[in-house]
């Protein structure tokens, strides 16, 4: 059996392997929940019960690990892996719920999430959690860290923009959907510069993440995050164009405001 350092590293590295192929399987291949929904890809889950399963290791998981680390009772520590816990206990609960309340009934029994889709970010998300939470509570030198505060409270900054971008567009499209009558055009805030404001909030969380831990393992999440969002804002922008047409505003990015 390996070692916990030398699987810490392991799993880091494949973190990074798994990262070019993601990129090219997104741009080809687009999974299919959501409003890229399709038939073909096997038994489906409700939306709100599989965002809930595959979220969830980073909450369990992160809480089984955590105490046995070596700084597991370092006050640093337990600020350091707060936002984490905090981003994750609103994805695994509160969106999932908010999601079964405000979504029209038709629409969640109409929209499954492929259980093969679920399960692999089931298994993605595991992987992540260990190499989280063992950096925070088992690798990460904080003590001797001069420059910890200054990158916490500037990743706190970013991480914090991030989760209200996030959960402001969430709540947004919830409302959209809530309305009924199918898809729209969302308007207001920062859709009017780019299509997927909740994926760029979501990469400015781990972008604040990764200044916070200042670790590999931090920037490997980073990285990963964007491998599979950015295409998929793409992907996005895409289908708003096919299905909108000329009532789509041609000049509103996928995920970067003026940019992409």
């Amino acid at each position: 059996m390996f070692s916990d350092d030398k699987l810490f590293d392991y799993i880091l590295l494949s973190l990074f392997l798994i990262t070019p192929p993601t990129i090219l399987s997104s741009l080809f291949l687009t999974a299919p929940y959501g409003k890229h929904h399709r038939a073909g890809w096997g038994a489906t889950l409700p939306p709100p019960v599989a965002w809930c399963l595959m979220e969830s290791p980073t909450i369990w998981l992160t809480l089984l690990l955590f105490p046995h680390g070596r700084n597991s009772r370092n006050p640093r520590a337990i600020i350091l892996i707060t936002p984490f816990l905090l981003h994750y206990l609103h994805r695994t609960l509160i969106y999932p719920l908010r999601l079964f309340l405000r979504a029209p009934r038709r629409e969640i029994k109409n929209s499954g999430f492929p259980a093969i889709v679920a399960a692999m970010a089931f298994g993605f998300n595991t992987l992540n959690a260990y190499l989280q939470a063992r950096w925070v509570s088992e690798y990460a030198d904080l003590d001797s860290d001069g420059w910890f505060w200054w990158r916490m409270v500037a990743g706190t900054v970013v991480f914090g923009g991030g989760a209200a971008v996030n959960i402001w567009s969430d709540n947004l499209l919830m409302g959209l959907k809530e309305a009924g009558g199918g898809y729209r055009i969302p308007r207001g805030g920062l859709f009017e510069w780019i299509c997927c404001p909740n994926y760029f909030g979501e990469i400015l969380e781990w972008s604040g993440w990764a200044l916070m831990t200042w670790s590999w393992a931090g920037l490997g999440f980073l990285v990963y995050t964007c491998a599979y969002l950015v295409p998929r804002a793409r992907a996005n922008r895409k289908w708003y164009m096919e299905k909108f047409g000329e009532d789509f505003p041609n000049n509103r990015k996928a995920i970067i405001p003026f940019m992409y």
